[in-house]
């Protein structure tokens, strides 16, 4: 089913994991839309009207009613607009999907963000941290709840490959930015790593995540910005680097931006 653009526009940032989640489900389900490019050092007065508790992208707008978080939105979406459903009809298959979106959000991507904002030992702590968490998921394909399907969807993507797929590409952005860190290693991540490549390979993915360099250009200056940020604020002091490498604002693997 197609909407006009004039009756859906989607507030966006082109680097936002978060943005290209709602993207990639529209595409999967051929919804057109009007795209609007947000500027988040300078938020648009639209967006802040829309989204005026936390501010952030994506905001989809659907006859001009507001629906912002991410996987709200895809979830809204995957109701008003039936056709190729990403959340299962099972009950129980739909809230092992939630749950697992939940730990990717409220778990991985904080681990991942600190690793990116961090240095030293902090971020030596961070990395185990996305180790273990990607371990968890890595036990779930290999002998749990999504043991033996070729995505977490089942044959095809469902809602957990794109909360997980839309974030997981900055996991190799990292790797070539910072390294001395490898965050998925495929001989210990090997179900997690052929998912990840069954995943970027898909038309829709393509069509839908930025070039590599634009995303590796723009990521290798947040982060030169972020460690000068906290190498002027902590001085020597190991307690204030962990708290501004905790808050400071890193490419939207954390939260919507």
């Amino acid at each position: 089913m197609e909407r006009s653009p004039s009756s859906l526009k989607l507030f966006g940032s082109w680097a936002s994991s978060y943005t290209h989640r709602v993207q990639l489900a529209m595409k999967l389900k051929n919804i057109q839309f009007e795209y609007i490019e947000e500027d988040l050092a300078n938020k648009s007065e639209a967006l802040l009207q829309f989204n005026p508790i936390y501010k952030k992208v994506p905001v989809l707008v659907h006859n001009d009613r507001p629906i912002a978080e991410s996987v709200i939105i895809l979830q809204y979406v995957d109701e008003v607009w039936s056709d190729r459903p990403v959340l299962p009809t099972d009950p129980y298959e739909r809230s092992v999907a939630r749950f697992w979106c939940h730990f990717a959000d409220d778990k991985l991507g904080p681990a991942v963000g600190a690793v990116f904002a961090s240095s030293g030992e902090v971020q030596k702590a961070a990395v185990d941290q996305v180790h273990e968490n990607l371990a968890l998921i890595e036990r779930e394909l290999r002998e749990g709840f999504f043991k033996g399907k070729k995505f977490f969807g089942g044959e095809s993507i469902g809602l957990l490959d794109i909360v997980l797929g839309c974030g997981s590409y900055w996991l190799a952005v990292f790797d070539e930015v910072m390294t001395d860190v490898k965050l998925v290693d495929p001989e210990a991540l090997p179900l997690f790593h052929a998912w990840l490549r069954e995943f970027e390979a898909l038309d829709e993915v393509k069509e839908t995540i930025p070039a590599v360099d634009k995303l590796l250009e723009y990521a290798k200056a947040v982060r030169q910005m972020l460690l000068g940020m906290s190498n002027n604020a902590t001085a020597d002091s190991p307690t204030a680097t962990a708290s501004a490498s905790a808050t400071a604002p890193v490419p939207d693997i954390t939260v919507d931006s």
